[in-house]
């Protein structure tokens, strides 16, 4: 998978927003289906919540799977998905959808993505994760491509001063990466405790100790720029007193937290902040627009994944009704051979 965006709009017959479980295995539901369709999410890597908020811890309720972590989970469904072909773009939130005249649905991202849409599948859990943001003087002055919140890619620190502030492991991890990378690396942070794993932990002493990492424990309180260039960080030590570091690239990783921002505006029925839908169909109150996963509410609902990826499945087969206008057959992963071609298995019987 991987984003083909351009600057023409993007034609689909199936849009999906969000990348976590649940929209990953709509994917590939919406693949046995033969619907090949474009995934949207607001975090730099596949998985949502799962990934993010618990990756490494253990999950036992998954139907066939005894025990597996987080981030095994998501790789699994990647796995799974992978005949799907579907193209992903990630790190931009869908701000606007509405309707076409042809009936469609427009939908624009917030990194100017725009995509024609024959049907539209919400998987957004609790709301789109989004970065937390540094709110200190001075950040509004910088130009574009300075300040990085919880980047995939770490290159464009290659030779530059760069100053990596969080605490938890993913500020740990890019710190690492950074110092391989980097002309110099400082690792910013309110407090000399960081929460990642042993072998990080270990690895990130190694480096403090070669000084290749700086370790500063403190708070940013101001950005300098000059002419939009970043110049310096100001920092506050624990005694209140003030001090600057030159830096030319700046990495935030001070967490995520949910929102559940433009889909309260799409004028989809809601209740308590999560959209209704038919059990039946998951089919919200707009013609070709469904909803799975921990944003939905209907009687009987329960936030768990196996739910979702049930809804997933219903959601599919609602949608090839309504996009091929006949009921799907029923056919079986085990016994068809037109579901092998899309899984590119062989037929046991061929």
């Amino acid at each position: 998978m991987q984003d083909t965006s351009g600057a023409q709009p993007i034609q689909t017959d199936a849009l999906v927003i969000g990348a976590g479980p649940a929209g990953l295995f709509q994917v590939f539901q919406l693949g046995l289906q033969g619907i090949r369709c474009h995934v949207v999410d607001a975090l730099p890597h596949v998985g949502g919540q799962c990934a993010q908020l618990y990756g490494d811890k253990p999950i036992y309720d998954i139907p066939g799977i005894p025990v597996c972590t987080g981030h095994e989970l998501v790789q699994l469904l990647q796995r799974q998905v992978a005949p799907m072909d579907a193209q992903l773009h990630l790190s931009q939130q869908v701000a606007q959808l509405q309707r076409m005249d042809d009936g469609r649905w427009l939908a624009q991202t917030s990194q100017g993505l725009e995509l024609h849409a024959r049907s539209v599948f919400i998987a957004a859990g609790v709301g789109a994760f989004v970065p937390k943001a540094l709110k200190v003087p001075g950040v509004e002055r910088l130009a574009a491509g300075q300040l990085h919140y919880h980047p995939a890619d770490l290159d464009m620190v290659r030779g530059r001063t760069a100053i990596v502030h969080g605490g938890d492991e993913e500020a740990v991890a890019a710190a690492i990466a950074c110092a391989d990378r980097a002309q110099t690396t400082c690792l910013l942070y309110r407090r000399d405790a960081f929460q990642a794993s042993a072998p990080l932990l270990e690895r990130l002493q190694e480096l403090r100790d070669s000084g290749a990492i700086r370790v500063v424990i403190g708070q940013i309180t101001q950005l300098h720029a000059d002419s939009g260039l970043l110049r310096a960080v100001q920092w506050m030590d624990g005694e209140g007193q003030e001090h600057e570091l030159a830096a030319q690239q700046l990495v935030v990783c001070l967490g995520i937290s949910p929102r559940l921002g433009p889909v309260a505006e799409w004028g989809l029925a809601m209740e308590r902040k999560q959209l209704l839908v038919n059990p039946a169909t998951q089919a919200t109150d707009a013609p070709g627009i469904y909803a799975i996963g921990d944003i939905v509410s209907y009687p009987g609902k329960h936030k768990l994944i196996l739910c979702g990826f049930h809804e997933a499945t219903m959601a599919a087969f609602a949608a090839a009704e309504y996009l091929q206008g006949e009921k799907p057959l029923l056919q079986y992963t085990t016994t068809s051979a037109r579901l092998h071609a899309i899984l590119g298995v062989s037929h046991p019987d061929a």
